[in-house]
């Protein structure tokens, strides 16, 4: 059967006052448009949904039956109507967010904490894992935006990226190897010291790879992991040199904790990014939320100071 959802709602609201009269009113057509497409529906369905005995209308079995099925169909369909109206004023709604805990920490604690403050109704799903494994949870659907640091490659077709911040990297030591402080080193000597570094699924870790293969030069790391914040703190007591964007280590250079190290060579960039689908529209929650992360790129306040 390919019945019209015109003529089951004109259905539910008659069998919900038992009138035709107030269906009428309810539906704001005529009693005689009401009749019509319940003779329609009874006339498809093959079988009476009322019996009129003067001016009583009550429902036949089988009336009860279609009316047990449809009362909760309809009401689903207007639920999901009211949802979707409050999604699209903002009322209620969630961000699915894709990022790397360190990204979380250093870059996205002002656009969390703005983002509640103006839209206190909206909730936050934060998803840490590797960059990659973000952009593979947005290709799956998994999240609505990717805040990563952005592969050198192109993005696949489906995915389309943002820049945010240009991110500088470098090789730091702790004061264990103060004695290196003020030298300018070639990576044939940074790779004869212990090196801390990032676990080889990570952008950082692809992009060192990389400029160690382009030098004909490899490395065995003392420890590897997937935590930024853990080679800090084992570069700090002094187990290794680690290789990271120095965005993340600002406090600890200023303070003396860490120290770069020179290069001879000038070392490759790269950006952190706001990485979404091309071919699936962002949702109107995650759409705000993105033009905080470019106005906090951009170091400027959001033009909207409470919600719309």
């Amino acid at each position: 059967m390919n019945i019209s959802f015109e003529l089951y709602k004109v259905f539910y609201h008659v069998a919900k006052s038992l009138s035709f009269s107030a269906a009428a009113r309810e539906l704001f057509i005529s009693q005689s448009a009401v009749s019509q497409n319940i003779k329609a529906l009874e006339e498809q369905l093959g079988c009476s949904l009322f019996s009129r005995h003067t001016k009583q209308v009550r429902l036949t079995r089988e009336g009860e039956v279609l009316f047990q099925h449809i009362e909760q169909a309809y009401l689903a369909i207007k639920t999901a109507e009211r949802t979707l109206d409050e999604m699209r004023t903002l009322a209620r709604g969630e961000v699915r967010l894709g990022a790397t805990d360190t990204i979380c920490k250093h870059f996205l604690l002002h656009p969390f904490q703005h983002f509640s403050q103006l839209y206190p109704q909206l909730k936050l799903r934060v998803t840490n894992t590797t960059s990659p494994g973000c952009l593979d949870l947005l290709s799956r659907g998994l999240v609505d935006l990717a805040v990563i640091h952005l592969p050198e490659k192109e993005l696949p077709a489906n995915l389309q990226a943002v820049p945010l911040q240009e991110l500088n990297y470098g090789f730091i030591a702790g004061p264990q190897y103060r004695q290196l402080q003020g030298q300018t080193l070639t990576l044939e000597e940074i790779v004869t010291y212990p090196l801390l570094l990032l676990e080889k699924a990570t952008t950082t870790r692809n992009l060192l790879d990389q400029l160690l293969a382009a030098h004909n030069l490899s490395v065995q790391p003392e420890i590897e992991s997937g935590s930024i914040d853990l080679l800090v703190e084992l570069t700090k007591i002094g187990l290794g040199l680690t290789f990271l964007p120095l965005a993340y280590v600002q406090a600890e250079l200023a303070s003396g904790q860490v120290f770069l190290l020179p290069l001879e060579l000038e070392l490759p960039r790269r950006h952190l990014g706001v990485v979404t689908r091309s071919d699936f529209p962002l949702p109107l929650a995650a759409g705000k939320f993105m033009e905080l992360l470019i106005f906090a790129a951009a170091d400027t306040e959001p033009a909207e100071q409470l919600p719309t």
